[in-house]
């Protein structure tokens, strides 16, 4: 096992997120995603979605901003291949551009994403959505010393998945039942930021968030069905996804991810998220439906 001492730096976890979602161009609307270091498995689709929308921005002028997007996940993608990014532009009116965006490797598509930017502009505001009252981030264990915990009684890629150090530190504040969960609500609240700074740009700042926000929102469909993704009980894979944006953000300081799924059946699961900012404002909001299956060992069929 790595020693303690050989762990990058909280400063070397974000710079090698931040570097992941800086493509390479290669002419014209066509972009290259880096591979993850030390990636060897599935590429994780908030890495997917999060590049996809870079590749979006770089096409788009300066002066529009990231509203939304929408992307669906077709195929598995391996961290074996760079990814490869071809930009479409739709529209560039007045106010709104719109892009879409193929990934593809190998020549096969895994994912495909619209997203549409925006001029800043005033309108009427308002925020309905109110912030739970839930303990401060301060006062939670981090996720990722729970998992460290927890590591010898998981086997096999998981277990070194639950071990690696990751560039955001997530703080859940339900008890986290990865191994013996008992059935309950599907609600969940977790606190997130990157472990250090991140560059003052806000592109930057909403593509981490686009990245993190692929991170326990399908799993909240499978609160209400003591099933545990970690012990292999079920399969899961992400179907669509998609995010609106409502306002600045900074993902390097903390922000509330508040998840629920208010349907599953069918063999999917179906859950959204709102995340504010720790004063209490709206920043974004999230959906997604994914494939949510049973093992074959635990509904006992072969």
């Amino acid at each position: 096992m790595a020693s303690i001492l050989s762990d990058p730096t909280p400063e070397q976890l974000v710079a090698d997120l931040v570097l992941l979602l800086d493509l390479e161009h290669r002419g014209g609307d066509r972009y290259i995603g880096r591979r993850k270091k030390g990636g060897s498995g599935r590429v994780f689709g908030g890495q997917a979605i999060a590049q996809a929308l870079v590749a979006a921005r770089r096409s788009v002028p300066e002066d529009r901003f990231t509203h939304s997007l929408h992307a669906y996940f077709l195929r598995g993608g391996s961290e074996e291949e760079p990814i490869e990014f071809r930009v479409k532009r739709d529209l560039d009116g007045h106010s709104f551009s719109n892009r879409r965006v193929v990934a593809s490797q190998q020549g096969k598509p895994i994912l495909n994403l619209i997203a549409s930017f925006q001029k800043s502009q005033e309108g009427p505001s308002h925020q309905y959505a109110a912030m739970p009252d839930v303990p401060q981030p301060e006062d939670l264990v981090p996720d990722a010393q729970i998992r460290r915990n927890l590591a010898d009684r998981v086997e096999g890629p998981q277990r070194d998945l639950w071990l690696q150090p990751r560039p955001i530190d997530f703080r859940s504040v339900e008890p986290r039942e990865w191994l013996n969960p008992k059935a309950r609500e599907p609600v969940l609240h977790c606190w997130f930021r990157t472990v250090a700074s991140l560059p003052d740009d806000q592109a930057v700042h909403r593509a981490v968030l686009a990245y993190a926000t692929d991170f326990q929102l399908l799993g909240t469909s499978l609160l209400p069905h003591s099933l545990s993704f970690a012990q292999g009980e079920v399969k899961m894979a992400s179907l669509d996804h998609a995010i609106w944006f409502h306002a600045p953000l900074r993902a390097d300081d903390w922000l509330l991810y508040v998840t629920e799924s208010p349907w599953s059946g069918l063999a999917r699961g179906f859950a959204r998220g709102q995340i504010f900012s720790r004063d209490g404002q709206l920043v974004a909001s999230v959906a997604q439906e994914g494939m949510v299956r049973r093992s074959r060992r635990e509904s006992g069929t072969s």
